[in-house]
C-alpha cells in the first residue's frame, strides 16, 4: 500500500500530512509534557525541527500536488490551511485526499 501511495504526488502528500499530524501529536502529548514535568527538553529538541521540516514539506507537496490536479485557489487554500490547524491533515487526508487519490 505504502508503495503504491508513493507513486504519486497526492499519495506522497497523503503520507507527508499523517507523519506531520503524528510529529505533532508526539511534541504536542509526549515531548511538551516531558519538558515541563521532567525538565527534558531533548524529546522537545529532537522532535521540533522534525515536525517543521514536516510541515514545510507539506506545504510544498501541496503546492505542486496543486499544480498537477489543477486544483482550484480555494481547493489548495483548503489544504494548506489544514496544516495550520492542529490535526487538520488528518482530516483532509480523510474528506478529500484519499478520494482524489483512488481516481
Amino acid at each position: 500500500m505504502i508503495l503504491k501511495l508513493l507513486k504519486t504526488k497526492i499519495g506522497r502528500l497523503r503520507i507527508i500530512g499523517f507523519l506531520e499530524g503524528i510529529s505533532l501529536i508526539v511534541l504536542v502529548f509526549i515531548a511538551v509534557p516531558m519538558k515541563y514535568w521532567y525538565n527534558d527538553e531533548s524529546l522537545t529538541k529532537m522532535m521540533g525541527p522534525i515536525h517543521g521540516a514536516l510541515f514545510l514539506l507539506f506545504l510544498l507537496n501541496t503546492f505542486s500536488a496543486g499544480i498537477e490536479q489543477k486544483w482550484k485557489a480555494k481547493t489548495t487554500g483548503m489544504i494548506l490551511a489544514s496544516s495550520l490547524i492542529p490535526f487538520g491533515t488528518f482530516y483532509v487526508d480523510y474528506k478529500f485526499l484519499k478520494n482524489i487519490d483512488k481516481q
